[in-house]
């Protein structure tokens, strides 16, 4: 780029700017000059806390290149300098920042939308963007507010995969050698997650490791029980005794018993909460508002304090730096180690964990097995608005009408608890659904708890349609 060459800031739609990233359909709401744009506001930002570079990593969709060169264009336009880390999970985007000692770097991710999108998830100075920190980049953006410099910052290169891997495989330690199917849905996970585990001393069985952005078998959610089929069926025919299987940018985890049943993070993180609290005794441990009430009640039973936070990962993040706690947590897969680790969100990180701790055992399943359970409902969604999912929760949190509750908690929607059970209803960040949950002992509790919310809703929106 010739000398301070500023180049026109095209108009931001406002539908990209989300709560925890940015986020649209290429060529659609997210062009390059969009995105080379907001990597001008991100580098007069970076400027201001005094940062000197950032590093940019992308995940395997086909629009990856392009937006990641135009992102460094515009970083560079600020006079940073932009470090180009290549085609990574995010994880270790996030650990390039702290490999790299900028402690900031964008992640080119759709996470696991569509093929058709893709987006940013940003940290600056060790902070990550979220919320009014996103509204307010816009703004400066918008406002014309960037430093323009007259000497650009230079691009460059860094490999920091053989260092993430050293640095996992040298702390992480299995007790035995373990058979693990690992399925990485065509997502970026697919270079890096075989070869950790193999190092790890793992027989791997690799499931769509390669990385393909049009998601050809499934889409890269593993969240979602209908996307780990194929591997059920893999841990059925073979001598694997656990199945691994990772989201599109590799930060989240999904885990499956040889007998095909999912173990959901909120079950997962009680085995990580009592291995944790093992070394880090009366610590905090923190989950968000949908997890099961058995995870506050096995982090007790371990010692630990349990502490319910709002849902979305950038959030989660703030609060571990607030606390000083040592794990995070939440239901969407996202979990953060804080102890032995950086405490970003890293799914290939909590796969070796998990092994770690499983490998203790003869037999990983039974482990699994005995993790505490209750009949819950997966999560149902209202569709609504713009807006209105906000409206209505706000409007329900002033005084909430659950007789017969012991608590009622609204830091993010509303929870409802009971002795045998709970409600939850908030919504969205990501998009206009009001999100349910339910949970509880027994059938009865289960029915009793949706028929409260059922009345509470209707009475604030009579006639909307539920989907319980």
């Amino acid at each position: 780029m010739s000398h301070s060459a500023q180049f026109p800031i095209p108009a931001l739609p406002a539908s990209i700017f989300k709560a925890y990233d940015i986020r649209g359909i290429v060529d659609d709401t997210l062009t390059p000059d969009v995105v080379r744009a907001v990597g001008v506001g991100l580098g007069t930002l970076a400027r201001e806390k005094g940062v000197k570079a950032i590093a940019v990593g992308r995940d395997g969709r086909l629009s990856g290149p392009s937006l990641s060169h135009a992102l460094q264009e515009g970083i560079i336009a600020a006079g940073v300098d932009a470090i180009d880390v290549g085609c990574v999970p995010t994880p270790v985007t996030y650990f390039a920042g702290f490999q790299l000692e900028t402690y900031s770097c964008v992640s080119v991710t759709g996470s696991h939308n569509p093929p058709d999108y893709n987006g940013l998830k940003m940290v600056i100075a060790g902070d990550t963007l979220a919320g009014d920190a996103i509204q307010a980049l816009k703004q400066r953006i918008e406002a014309g507010e960037l430093h323009w410099a007259d000497q650009p910052g230079t691009m460059r290169t860094a490999d920091v995969k053989a260092d993430y891997l050293d640095r996992i495989v040298g702390d992480v330690k299995l007790a035995r050698p373990m058979t693990i199917a690992v399925d990485c849905g065509n997502g970026v996970a697919g270079e890096l997650a075989p070869e950790l585990f193999r190092r790890m001393g793992c027989k791997v069985i690799p499931m769509y490791c390669e990385i393909d952005g049009t998601f050809p078998n499934h889409h890269p959610d593993p969240s979602k029980p209908e996307n780990l089929k194929d591997l059920i069926a893999e841990l059925k025919k073979s001598d694997a005794e656990i199945g691994l299987a990772f989201d599109g940018d590799g930060d989240r985890l999904g885990v499956v018993t040889k007998d095909g049943e999912v173990i959901f993070p909120d079950r997962q993180m009680m085995l990580f909460a009592q291995d944790v609290l093992s070394r880090c005794p009366g610590a905090s441990i923190i989950f968000d508002v949908k997890c099961s009430r058995l995870l506050g009640e096995a982090i007790r039973k371990a010692g630990g304090q349990p502490l319910m936070w709002k849902t979305g990962h950038a959030l989660i993040k703030a609060k571990l730096k607030e606390t000083g706690a040592p794990l995070a947590g939440e239901m969407s897969g996202h979990v953060f180690f804080k102890e032995r680790w950086f405490g970003f969100d890293d799914g290939l990180y909590t796969g070796a964990r998990l092994l770690e701790i499983l490998s203790r055992a003869p037999n990983a399943n039974p482990v699994l097995k005995n993790l505490p359970n209750s009949q819950s409902t997966p999560e149902l969604n209202i569709a609504m608005k713009e807006g209105e999912p906000h409206a209505l929760m706000a409007e329900l949190a002033v005084s909430p009408d659950f007789p017969g509750a012991r608590d009622v908690i609204t830091i993010d929607g509303l929870r409802v608890e009971y002795d045998d059970g709970f409600g939850l209803a908030r919504p969205s960040n990501t998009t206009p659904v009001v999100v349910l949950r339910f949970e509880a002992d027994t059938p009865e509790a289960l029915t009793r708890i949706q028929s409260e919310f059922r009345r509470v809703l209707h009475k604030a929106r009579p006639g909307l349609a539920l989907p319980f």
